[in-house]
């Protein structure tokens, strides 16, 4: 059995990767950046480290690297003889991941088994953004392609931070990680991933995940940078951020529960767990790296403005989830470049238009006031 991996980083070789060496998967890795590649390839193992209570260290053997903008046809060919297609590159990079599994399908056998393909990225229904751009792509041809595969979302969740110098390709990682994978897709031939489980319905995990964790995490370093915190841990060991991030969750959980009937006891338990993942002392993970990219993080569909976007539209409290956006509007640092913009657009747009553009959000829309005001009150800090 063999598997594609489109992003040789700390996620595909700590995560994707590892699930898939342990379910007997020989691995090819496919990326764009050159060194990445030649350090794998110069290995014939790497060792996967989980720190923290009940960590432990896995090797990861079977695998080869493939740069795939030197490399494409090599690459084609071996997605054409694949059984899985999997990423975790960023949502949008899955644009660039498409071209090359059209062509693999062209050349696959139709009589083989449908290439399973899983986009494991951050986003909600990932795998049906990379499956559109695919058929884009595809065009006419796309009918007498379609059988040959099937496309599976999936909910991906696992702390990786920043590697420590010298680490090589070996990868630290926590030890907690969780995969759902949707089972319909897949009819009575699932993938063999050891650790990951198959949900009739991924909406509630995928959603669960992303505005418990995701929301969570960026909230962490957005609160923890307004406190002068460092690190994560740092963050939640001030009360008054703990609280902050406490409150947002509980605002996320409170719609996760109206909209997806979740449990909210179960909830509670769920955003315990997270909130002592990211206490991890073995993890020193930075305010400054969890909170990157505040443009993206601000965006319509993600972790703040998302689930206070459906909150506020049945009703519900959204007092933290704005306070949260309010901290990442005030999150300010020259080496990261959506920082750096959203801070020049503080200063050169009204709050309205700017409210507008980075949240995507209609005037007219029940939280677009709420989000105004604090965009407001950060123009005045400026």
């Amino acid at each position: 059995m063999k598997a594609v991996h489109f992003g040789a980083g700390n996620i595909g070789r700590g995560f994707v990767g590892l699930l898939l060496h342990e379910g007997g998967y020989e691995l090819v890795f496919s990326d764009v950046a050159a060194d990445l590649v030649d350090a794998i390839n110069a290995v014939d193992s790497y060792t996967v480290h989980e720190v923290g209570e009940d960590g432990a260290d896995v090797v990861v053997t079977g695998f080869r690297a493939i740069n795939s903008a030197e490399h494409e046809a090599e690459l084609i060919e071996e997605i054409a003889g694949a059984n899985i297609v999997t990423t975790a590159v960023g949502p949008t990079i899955l644009k660039f991941v498409a071209a090359p599994i059209v062509a693999a399908l062209a050349l696959r056998d139709p009589a083989s088994p449908p290439l399973q393909i899983m986009a494991c990225e951050n986003a909600i229904n990932a795998t049906h953004i990379l499956r559109d751009e695919i058929i884009e792509r595809a065009g006419d041809a796309w009918d007498a392609l379609a059988s040959r595969a099937v496309f599976a979302n999936t909910a991906v969740d696992r702390i990786v931070p920043a590697q420590p110098p010298g680490a090589g390709v070996d990868v630290t990682v926590e030890p907690f990680y969780e995969w759902a994978i949707e089972r319909p897709p897949f009819g009575d031939d699932p993938p063999h991933i050891p650790g990951a489980h198959f949900v009739d319905d991924l909406a509630p995990y995928i959603e669960r995940k992303l505005f418990t964790v995701n929301t969570g995490h960026a909230a962490t370093a957005y609160f923890g940078a307004a406190a002068g915190d460092e690190t994560i841990a740092q963050a939640l060991e001030d009360p008054i951020s703990a609280a902050q991030v406490a409150a947002t969750l509980e605002e996320t959980s409170a719609l996760l529960a109206v909209k997806h009937g979740l449990d909210a006891g179960e909830l509670a338990d769920y955003r315990a767990t997270i909130l002592r993942r990211f206490r991890n002392p073995a993890l020193p993970d930075t305010v400054w790296r969890v909170g990157r990219e505040p443009l993206r993080k601000l965006s319509r569909h993600e972790r703040f403005v998302g689930p206070a976007a459906q909150a506020a539209e049945r009703g519900l409290k959204v007092d933290a989830l704005v306070a949260a956006i309010g901290a990442a509007l005030a999150f300010s640092d020259p080496a990261d470049e959506q920082s750096v913009r959203l801070q020049q657009l503080l200063r050169e747009k009204d709050a309205a238009t700017l409210t507008a553009e980075v949240t995507g959000l209609e005037p007219a829309h029940p939280l677009f006031p709420r989000v105004q005001a604090v965009v407001e009150a950060r123009q005045a800090a400026l």
